[in-house]
C-alpha cells in the first residue's frame, strides 16, 4: 500500500480538505527522520524547517483560492545535481562538498516552485551521474524497497526510493542513459525520460550536453504526465486513448539479449495480457542498434563531454573520485581528435534510420532492463561485478537517449523482485507516448 498518495489523490485530497499540505509534509518528514529507515542515505540535504514552511504557504493559497498552480502542496524531492537556492550542489560528490552555494534554482526546480510543489530536500545519486547501479561510496547507498539488500538502480537512486518510501509524491531525477528509467524499474515504480529538449537543463550539473534530459519518477503514469506538463511548460492535456487497436512494436534486437529468468517471464507475461485486450503486438528489428556496442568505445559520447566537464577537478582532486566513476571519465583520454564529433554523426544515422523503421507505431516496447537489482554486497565487492551489472543495467535504457527519444518505464505485475517494461515513442510524440501509457498501465492491472 502506498505511504504517500498519488498526485492526483493527493490532489483531491487537499481540494476536499481531507488533509493539509502540511500534514502530508510532516508525514514525509517523519518517514524520513525516523531512525529505523533509509532516510540518512536517501538524502542528502534537507532543511525540514523550510518545507514546512512552504507546505502552509501553500495550504493558505488554496484557502483563498489560488489559480494556476497546478501542483499546490505536493512533496517533490530533487536529485542532488540540481541547483537548490542557497543549498550547496554536490552531484553526489564530496569534491563539491564545500562548493559555494546556489545562487538560484535550476530552472526545472523553479517550475516545480511556480507550480506549488514542496521542496523536500536533495536526494542521493551515483556520483555524477555515472552509474545504472545506484552506489555511492560518499553517502551510502539507500537500500531497495522491494529487498533492502539490493541495489535501487542509479544513478537517481534517492529520488525512486524517496517516492517508494512515502518521502515524497515524486523524485525529479536526471537521465542520459537510464538514470530515471533504470531505479524505477528496480524499485517497482514509473519513470519517464522526455525528448531531451522540451526541459531546460539550466542549473543541473552536466553527465552529456548531448544525451542528459530531465524528468519524473513516480507512482503512476498520470503522477509523471502532471510532473511533466510543469517541467516542460507544455500543459496541454494527456489525451485518453483505447488500448485495444494500438500498434506497438516488441523490439527483437539488442535488447532482449541475456534476460535474467525473471525478466524474461514477466515481460512475455504482460505482453500476453496486453495481446489479449486487443493491443496489436509485431516484432520489430532496429538494424542500427548494432552500432551500439562499438561506440561505447574509450567511453564514446558520455566520457568525452564528461571529461570537458571534470578535467581540471580530475588534475587537482582525482583521488578524491568515486574511483569506479573516475575510470569511466577518464576512458575519454584514449580517444582521438575528431573522435566524438565522429559519434555524433553516427548517431544522426542511427536517428534517421530508427525513425524509418518505427513510423506508424505507437511506441516500441522491450524490458526496461534485462536484469532485476542486483545484490549489493556482490557489486561493491566485485569491480568485474559491478561492471558487468552497470552495462546490463544502462543497455536498453541507453537505446532512448541515443535515438533522441522520448521512453517511459512501467512495473510489471510480479510476485517477486520488480520488474519494468519500457515503452519509447517518437522524438516530440512525448504527449502521444504518455497516452499510449496510461492505456498500458490500465492494460496490465486489468
Amino acid at each position: 500500500m502506498p505511504v504517500l498518495p498519488t498526485i492526483p489523490d493527493l490532489l483531491a485530497a487537499l481540494d476536499a480538505k481531507q488533509m493539509s499540505s502540511v500534514e502530508v509534509t510532516r508525514m514525509a518528514l517523519d518517514r524520513l527522520l525516523a531512525t529505523d529507515g533509509e532516510g540518512s542515505r536517501i538524502f542528502t540535504m534537507i532543511d525540514p524547517d523550510r518545507s514546512i514552511a512552504q507546505a502552509e504557504r501553500a495550504d493558505r493559497a488554496r484557502a483563498e483560492g489560488a489559480e494556476g498552480l497546478p501542483l499546490l502542496g505536493v512533496p517533490v524531492s530533487i536529485k542532488a545535481l540540481f541547483d537548490l537556492k542557497g543549498k550547496v550542489t554536490t552531484a553526489g560528490s564530496k569534491v563539491l562538498a564545500d562548493a559555494p552555494c546556489a545562487k538560484s534554482d535550476a530552472e526545472a526546480v523553479r517550475r516545480l516552485r511556480a507550480a506549488g510543489c514542496v521542496i523536500i530536500g536533495h536526494t542521493n545519486m551515483t556520483e555524477f551521474a555515472y552509474s545504472g547501479i545506484g552506489l555511492n561510496p560518499h553517502y551510502g547507498t539507500p537500500g531497495n524497497p522491494a529487498d533492502r539488500r539490493r541495489v535501487p538502480g542509479g544513478s537517481s537512486s534517492g529520488a525512486a526510493v524517496s517516492v517508494a518510501d512515502g518521502m515524497a509524491c515524486m523524485g525529479l531525477g536526471t537521465d542520459t542513459g537510464g538514470s530515471c528509467r533504470i531505479p524505477a524499474a528496480f524499485t517497482g515504480l514509473t519513470g519517464f525520460k522526455p525528448t531531451q529538449r522540451r526541459v531546460p537543463l539550466d542549473g543541473a550539473y552536466p553527465l552529456s550536453v548531448t544525451l542528459d534530459s530531465i524528468g519524473p519518477i513516480a507512482r503512476s503514469v498520470t503522477c509523471c504526465a502532471l510532473s511533466d506538463a510543469v517541467l516542460s511548460g507544455d500543459m496541454a492535456p494527456v489525451d485518453a486513448v483505447p488500448l485495444k487497436g494500438l500498434r506497438i512494436g516488441i523490439l527483437t534486437n539488442y535488447v532482449q539479449d541475456g534476460m535474467e529468468p525473471e525478466v524474461a517471464a514477466a515481460f512475455e507475461a504482460g505482453l500476453t495480457r496486453l495481446a489479449s485486450q486487443g493491443v496489436s503486438l509485431s516484432e520489430i528489428r532496429l538494424d542500427a542498434l548494432d552500432r551500439m556496442p562499438g561506440m561505447g568505445e574509450n567511453g564514446g559520447i558520455v566520457a568525452a563531454e564528461a571529461m570537458a566537464v571534470h578535467h581540471d577537478l580530475l588534475t587537482t582532486q582525482g583521488d578524491r573520485y568515486d574511483q569506479r566513476v573516475r575510470v569511466r571519465i577518464e576512458k575519454a583520454r584514449a580517444q582521438s581528435p575528431g573522435d566524438h564529433d565522429r559519434l555524433l554523426g553516427i548517431r544522426e544515422g542511427m536517428i534517421r534510420s530508427a525513425n524509418d523503421a518505427t513510423a506508424g507505431l505507437d511506441a516500441v516496447v522491450m524490458p526496461t532492463t534485462p536484469i532485476v537489482a542486483p545484490v549489493m554486497a556482490r557489486l561493491e565487492e566485485s569491480d568485474d561485478a559491478f561492471g558487468t551489472a552497470n552495462l546490463l543495467a544502462l543497455r536498453n535504457p541507453t537505446v532512448a537517449n541515443m535515438l533522441d527519444r522520448c521512453a517511459i518505464s512501467l512495473p510489471l505485475p510480479v510476485t517477486g523482485l520488480p520488474v519494468g517494461l519500457m515503452l519509447m515513442g517518437e522524438t516530440m510524440g512525448d504527449k502521444r507516448l504518455l497516452s499510449v501509457a496510461a492505456a498500458i498501465e490500465r492494460g496490465l492491472t486489468a
